[in-house]
């Protein structure tokens, strides 16, 4: 049996800090506590970084980007920057918010997860109509009784695309604990909305956008190698493959099926979030003579029971709770996956949950050639 988590691994990755940018404002995190800036491994443009927050972009982003990824760059588009709070009598409430005109119903309760009162911290992808969120969380211990020993907040945001969320997480991180610290001091938080904040197209659509399947695929070719930091989801596609063992092959055969996937977990769910954009690297593929016939399999991250109404009429997803209340709506899921089983209610179905002996063979190779990979990575960090 492989390993029951691979928690430790994916959260306390340790990479070497580049120098420290100049800010032009004094950072809130006066105390030192910093992350190292992420490492984008997409087409990189957009603006200057923002001179009040921290995240310097890689110098070595050209090295990461890959074959296939020239000619498509994809802007940094920030729609809303928010902070939400856990009020003792009222629950869960946006507490703040730019723009101040833009929706945001739901939101409180999918970048704070539920169960994450038994938690410090985490992270947590989500998806808003047609937008993709990014928001960390973090529980602080406090001597209040109004606030019954506990000060719980998440700071997020929104964007048309998932693919460059994971660039802001150091700044969320950093953010959230400054909110713990210091509620009601929003100024980082303006003067970042208003360096990243997107410029939409004149309809005002807000159409989901994506990474072509021919930047994609070179995407997860790069994600099989151990250099890639795991601040982009992506990078964890080794202990994915790793944690879930020969059922990897079966999560692949659902996934190039289009079918509905619903990964339970308990807190915390970031972990998870990346097991669910993993799950979809495994299907966007680019099959020959079939082209764009086949749609996307695009995910859903972190639901709740206020997004039943919304997946009732989805044909295909993957997605990740913690309410196991979800175990129940049968007709929402075609595959529910829970730790490292993965099952379906659907008889037509029944037959791809065994594992054969290619399955095991190609599962063999694979396993081989992330070894050689890590290997290989080892030899040339030694010289």
């Amino acid at each position: 049996m492989v390993e029951q988590s691979d928690r430790a691994p994916l959260l306390d990755w340790e990479e070497v800090p580049p120098p420290e940018p100049a800010p032009a404002v004094p950072s809130p995190d006066a105390d030192g506590d910093r992350r190292p800036p992420d490492s984008p491994v997409t087409g990189a443009g957009g603006p200057a970084p923002v001179t009040a927050v921290t995240d310097e972009q890689d110098p070595d982003e050209t090295d990461r980007t890959g074959p296939g990824l020239s000619g498509w760059e994809e802007k940094d588009q920030i729609v809303a920057v928010f902070v939400v709070t856990f009020d003792t009598r009222s629950g869960n409430m946006v507490e703040w918010c730019l723009p101040h005109d833009v929706n945001l119903d739901g939101v409180e309760f999918k970048s704070m997860a539920s169960g994450s009162h038994r938690i410090a911290n985490d992270f947590i992808y989500f998806r808003k109509g047609s937008y993709f969120g990014l928001a960390c969380f973090a529980n602080m211990p406090v001597e209040s009784e109004l606030e019954r020993g506990a000060r719980m907040k998440s700071v997020g945001i929104l964007s048309p695309s998932y693919t460059l969320l994971y660039r802001y997480m150091h700044f969320l991180e950093n953010q959230v604990r400054y909110q713990l610290r210091c509620p009601g001091h929003y100024s980082p938080l303006a003067a970042f909305y208003e360096d990243k904040k997107a410029v939409l197209p004149p309809a005002g659509n807000g159409l989901v956008t994506s990474c072509p399947t021919s930047a994609l695929s070179s995407m997860v070719n790069r994600c099989m190698h151990p250099e890639m930091k795991i601040t982009h989801p992506a990078g964890c596609m080794s202990q994915f493959i790793r944690f879930f063992g020969e059922q990897i092959l079966v999560l692949w055969k659902f996934a190039l099926l289009r079918k509905r996937i619903l990964i339970f977990s308990p807190p915390p769910v970031g972990v998870v979030c990346y097991r669910v954009y993993c799950c979809c690297c495994l299907a966007n593929i680019s099959i020959p003579g079939i082209g764009g016939l086949v749609p996307e399999l695009r995910p859903f991250f972190y639901i709740n029971v206020a997004d039943i109404t919304a997946l009732e009429t989805e044909l295909s997803y993957v997605a990740c709770t913690t309410e196991k209340i979800f175990e129940e709506k049968k007709e929402l899921y075609d595959v529910y996956v829970d730790n490292q089983n993965v099952r379906t209610h659907r008889d037509s179905l029944q037959s791809l949950l065994k594992i054969n002996s290619a399955d095991r063979e190609k599962y063999r190779k694979l396993i081989n050639h992330l070894n050689l990979a890590a290997w290989s990575f080892g030899s040339k960090s030694c010289h």
